[in-house]
């Protein structure tokens, strides 16, 4: 192993709220809530880990409108979403009226309002 070797270790994003983001998606992605406190909690899932933090004041992104900056957006790759989506909107999810892409993914948007979609496309470069 190289001294320059670089690997993602988790995604954080900010919230109102870290403990209850980190709940919804502990049950999105079926993991584990690993760590929870005021400010920060984790979740532990099968492929990887996600971060949350709470920041005072914070503002959702709106989509699909181009004057709001929503930085990035998490995708999520399923065999069934029909199955995934009742799954993410029990858990709290809204679906967004706008689907530019609804042969292959649906955009949703989380408790704390980031974008995020399930997709059945696995066209990733590996």
């Amino acid at each position: 192993m190289t001294s320059d070797l670089i690997r993602l270790s988790a995604v954080t994003l900010d919230c109102p709220d870290a403990g209850a983001l980190a709940r919804f998606y502990a049950c999105v992605i079926g993991g584990a809530v690993t760590c929870l406190g005021a400010q920060w909690a984790t979740v532990q899932g099968p492929n990887g880990r996600l971060d949350f933090q709470t920041v005072p004041g914070y503002t959702p992104p709106a989509w699909p409108d181009p004057t709001s900056s929503i930085m990035m957006h998490l995708d999520f790759l399923v065999t069934d979403r029909a199955a995934a989506e009742a799954r993410v909107l029990a858990a709290g999810a809204v679906k967004a009226d706008f689907q530019p892409n609804g042969g292959q993914c649906f955009v949703y948007a989380d408790p704390a309002g980031h974008p995020f979609c399930l997709t059945t496309w696995d066209g990733v470069q590996r």
